[in-house]
């Protein structure tokens, strides 16, 4: 009997998958788009379920092939409603250390930088944080142990856990849900300094030109009951953005 079960021991372990292999087998379906130009629907809903609507623009440059040290570089832009258009966010993504973020606030006509411990705060009173904007790179991480099967939604994902190396991160942990097929990301748990359950994040997503691209993204804060949702109107990839055009002197335009 000792030996049929060390035999069952055995066995999971050949077929088991690292928790670092996931992250970067999703990392590589949703990778290959270059570059991208976007616009988004974001929708704010408060406690008591009142909604007020913002659109966005948002360009993105993928971070270079082989680099170790630099990520995607991406620039938002408010353009509606009157109270915040205008607002841009300029993120560049460093691999090895906290990101660069530059906020331009067209009320003050100044540019502010994001400071890396600030980079837990809200973005524009949305429930996603300047953090959750920047860090997607699979760098930017730890992982330990083999991935845990599971589902979601009925459908069967591996699930692991990451741990950001962000000293000023404002999560202890979070654990994901990828699917086991073609490994897009399903769902997000992120973990407070508390180590207490704070948000959800539940995405959709689509394949352009071979590429899994996000969709929609449901941002659940359960602590405050508050909601964002973030819906991608269009999405165009490989078209050719210029680095010019994602600079801190475009913030101002």
């Amino acid at each position: 009997m000792k030996f049929f079960y060390l035999l069952i021991l055995i066995v999971s372990n050949i077929f088991a998958i690292s928790a670092y292999d996931v992250a970067l087998k999703a990392e590589s379906a949703r990778s290959g788009f270059l570059d991208s130009q976007s616009i988004q629907e974001m929708v704010l809903i408060n406690a008591y379920g009142d909604k007020s609507i913002r659109r966005i623009e948002s360009k993105t440059i993928e971070k270079p092939l082989g680099s170790k040290t630099k990520g995607d570089k991406t620039l938002i832009k408010f353009l509606f409603p009157r109270d915040v258009k205008g607002t841009n966010l300029l993120t560049y993504e460093n691999l090895n250390k906290a990101d660069d973020q530059w906020l331009y606030l067209p009320a003050l006509k100044r540019v502010k930088r994001i400071a890396s411990r600030n980079k837990s705060g809200s973005f524009m009173g949305s429930e996603f944080s300047y953090e959750d904007i920047s860090s997607w790179s699979i760098e930017k991480y730890k992982y330990e142990g083999n991935a845990k099967e599971d589902k979601f939604n009925e459908v069967d994902c591996y699930k692991y856990e990451r741990v950001p190396k962000d000293k000023y991160s404002g999560y202890t942990k979070q654990i994901l849900w990828v699917d086991k097929i073609d490994f897009k990301t399903l769902k997000i748990e992120y973990y407070d300094r508390k180590q207490e359950l704070l948000k959800i994040a539940l995405f959709e997503n689509i394949k352009i030109k071979n590429i899994w691209r996000t969709q929609k993204i449901h941002m659940k804060n359960l602590q405050t009951r508050k909601e964002t949702i973030l819906s991608w109107k269009s999405d165009n990839i490989k078209i050719g953005i210029k680095e010019k055009e994602l600079s801190k002197r475009n913030l101002k335009k």
